[in-house]
């Protein structure tokens, strides 16, 4: 029996089929004014500024500038240069590997005949949500009378029922008779004669207010105008922090 792999159930899901960041997320940081975190307080950022264009190009070596001995006017002076590398590896001889190196025993399905395997996944994320129609949900036209489909269909006959207007059995009864017109007001067709109207009876202008009789007045009570005694009362209620009156001092 080989020991090689064997075709096997899955274990779980992997990564490819989770939608979440995974361990990638990263909450963001506090620091710097790129993509700082906004749930806390940036304090102000300074910068140096950039740097300026030059108005003139100035390439000048300067002071320092020392030439080699080896360059002439005309460009280097034509010495030869010897210079020493490294030692080189040795050259390894191929291993070809022998007869005993191959395993054709682990191969496995792709050298050896064997039978056909089937299996049943699991149902796709695209198609769980979906609503196709069973074997039962469509229906043939019919290819009964005059509107089959894709079919040739004979000449079809039928039968209109009979007519109540004309006919030898209409109710002559129904006719409208002279009374049932309406009569039309003569003064819509001819001059219109005048007509008149009664209106309401008119009210004079007045007060609508009570009077008093004579009954109603009482001229013995006024005194208004006769000779009275003087009259006296004992005056109004004052207020309760005045000092009250001490008619019997204690010692």
């Amino acid at each position: 029996m080989s020991q090689g792999w064997q075709p096997h159930q899955r274990r779980g899901p992997i990564a490819a089929e989770y939608s979440s960041p995974g361990p990638r997320y990263m909450v963001p940081g506090s620091t710097g004014q790129n993509k700082h975190d906004a749930r806390k307080h940036m304090a102000p950022s300074y910068s140096f500024g950039i740097r300026h264009a030059k108005f003139t190009s100035d390439c000048s070596p300067g002071p320092g500038y020392l030439v080699q001995p080896n360059i002439t006017r005309a460009g280097p002076d034509g010495t030869p240069h010897y210079s020493l590398y490294s030692r080189p590896k040795d050259v390894l001889a191929f291993k070809t590997p022998g007869p005993g190196t191959y395993s054709p025993e682990k191969a496995g399905k792709s050298a050896q005949k064997s039978a056909p395997a089937y299996s049943l996944s699991s149902r796709t994320k695209g198609f769980r949500f979906d609503q196709s129609p069973a074997a039962n949900a469509y229906t043939l036209p019919n290819i009964l009378g005059g509107k089959a489909v894709g079919k040739n269909s004979a000449p079809c006959y039928s039968l209109t029922g009979r007519s109540k207007i004309g006919s030898f059995h209409e109710d002559l009864q129904k006719t409208p008779g002279p009374g049932t017109y309406r009569v039309a007001n003569p003064n819509l067709y001819r001059q219109n004669a005048p007509s008149y109207s009664m209106t309401a009876r008119n009210q004079l202008p007045s007060d609508s207010t009570r009077k008093p009789g004579p009954g109603q007045h009482s001229p013995e009570k006024v005194i208004i105008n006769k000779p009275q005694a003087p009259g006296f009362s004992f005056g109004i209620r004052h207020t309760e922090y005045t000092a009250p009156l001490i008619v019997d001092p204690v010692d």
